[in-house]
């Protein structure tokens, strides 16, 4: 923890004694974390300064609430904070918020104790930060003290559930908006192959004419839908426990304080969050978290089909030249020459994958609480916001990596459409199934292009047959009586 012969202080806690680096932004409770939760898998900065929003609203509620209580009773005297010390945590707060100070971060995304060494951690970086500004040294909780005063009318069990949420609400605007792109992107791949013919295939097997374009349109729609409910995740968990204390009850906690602290998270935010009607439900169940995780599996599912698809279209299995590539991004092997790799396919699905890992697990933790607490908010929130940045990624490396830059090669997809007995389907009007399959079979057996099959069997006029198998016919929702 501390490098040799570097400068140390000592902190106290009930527990005892702990040596800390004197200039160190963190203090023993940390340190106590850091020690108790060995792993070290990096909490997230995001979340970092999302409490720091928290905090600075915490701060500013209660400057709001000295002034109006000294006076409406000024001989109480109730204050607890100086000015000087609560404009100091204002200014700290806001620069965590910031991002600032996150080298002193030390305890891990993994923990224990319902995120209560989050939220010491983030109050020892703030004290300390404080009592720079007011001209001590950091450990000097005489002055600001990181639970009397950083952590004034707080809970964990409030601040730490409320700033995840801020948290989440912001990642979630990221990903809409790389949704979007991704679909924008899809659209125009979906315009560019609206006439540009390929072989459908059902169970890997080919099946009937269609087209890119109607392939596209069902991704375009996907991620449309994706968006759509992507949109509506913030209405999941907009409310907000902050004021309510240990348990949603707001014991301890002034009523002013309850019901003006939401309204300055919401002006600092500009995030449309409302204090519950029952904080105790919002304290205690976590099932708004369970139901937007959902909504990120299906966006992750939707992701994995599509570039499952684009990959199997363009994979070398499909000789002697597939009908659609992809942009080489870079050396696939380090023995084989030449060799190109659909590594941003397997990007994606690496990505969906891992969204389905944390799927079960903010299930499984979610439904661990225990009547007033869930005590695995830590991991539940590292989960949630981990999807969220993964599927980001995912759209943006689809999007800019994939997308742009895949070709169709219209002439060999249409080239390999009239060679496919699968082109008979469109016959079935004008021939039956048993001539349909008759000619399919001789296609089949000798290779030949429906043409060629035609000129021998003679089955179809060859100017009516060259008709039915313009695209604009062959792409058209169903046959009118007049087409036979």
């Amino acid at each position: 923890m501390k490098k040799p012969n570097a400068e140390i202080r000592k902190e106290v806690d009930f527990l005892g004694e702990m040596e800390i680096p004197a200039e160190a932004l963190y203090g023993i409770n940390s340190c106590r974390a850091r020690e108790n939760f060995p792993d070290r898998t990096a909490f997230h900065r995001e979340w970092y300064e999302a409490i720091g929003i928290v905090k600075k609203a915490c701060y500013l509620t209660c400057r709001d609430y000295f002034i109006a209580a000294a006076q409406k009773v000024p001989e109480k005297n109730i204050k607890s904070l100086s000015d000087e010390v609560l404009e100091a945590l204002i200014r700290s707060s806001s620069e965590v918020a910031e991002g600032l100070y996150f080298h002193h971060w030390i305890v891990p995304a993994v923990s224990g104790g319902a995120g209560t060494s989050i939220n010491m951690n983030a109050n020892e970086i703030i004290s300390n930060v404080s009592l720079i500004k007011l001209g001590r040294k950091p450990g000097d909780y005489s002055v600001v003290d990181p639970l009397e005063h950083a952590n004034l009318f707080q809970s964990t069990n409030d601040v730490i559930p409320t700033s995840l949420k801020i948290c989440i609400i912001k990642l979630l605007i990221k990903l809409e908006s790389a949704i979007n792109e991704a679909r924008s992107a899809v659209e125009k791949t979906e315009n560019a192959g609206r006439n540009e013919l390929r072989i459908g295939y059902t169970q890997m097997q080919e099946a009937v004419p269609t087209s890119f374009g109607k392939l596209f349109s069902t991704y375009s729609e996907a991620l449309s839908r994706d968006w759509w409910r992507v949109s509506k995740c913030s209405e999941r968990l907009k409310l907000v426990n902050l004021g309510g204390g240990a348990i949603g009850t707001g014991l301890s906690v002034p009523r002013f304080f309850i019901m003006e602290v939401v309204k300055n998270l919401q002006k600092l935010t500009g995030l449309p969050i409302a204090r519950s009607e029952n904080m105790a439900d919002a304290t205690s169940n976590l099932d708004s978290f369970v139901e937007v995780h959902a909504t990120l599996k299906a966006h992750a599912v939707n992701l994995e089909k599509m570039v499952s698809d684009i990959r199997l279209m363009a994979s070398d299995i499909n000789k002697p030249i597939p009908a659609l590539s992809i942009p080489p991004r870079q050396t696939g092997s380090t023995i084989m020459p030449g060799k190109v790799n659909p590594v941003i396919p397997e990007f994606v699905i690496s990505c969906s994958h891992q969204v389905y890992a944390n799927d079960q697990l903010v299930s499984g933790l979610c439904g661990q609480g225990s009547l007033e607490l869930n005590a695995y908010i830590p991991l539940i929130g590292h989960a949630m916001i981990g999807s969220i940045k993964l599927l980001i990624a995912a759209n943006n490396s689809f999007k800019q990596n994939l997308l742009d830059g895949l070709v169709i090669h219209s002439d060999v997809s249409q080239d390999q459409l009239m060679r496919s007995p699968s082109i008979t389907t469109a016959l079935l009007p004008l021939l039956g199934y048993n001539k349909a399959s008759e000619l399919a079979r001789l296609m089949k057996s000798e290779n030949l292009a429906v043409a060629e099959a035609n000129d021998r069997l003679k089955l179809v006029d060859p100017d009516r047959l060259k008709e039915v198998l313009k695209p604009e016919n062959l792409l058209k929702l169903g046959y009118l009586i007049s087409d036979i």
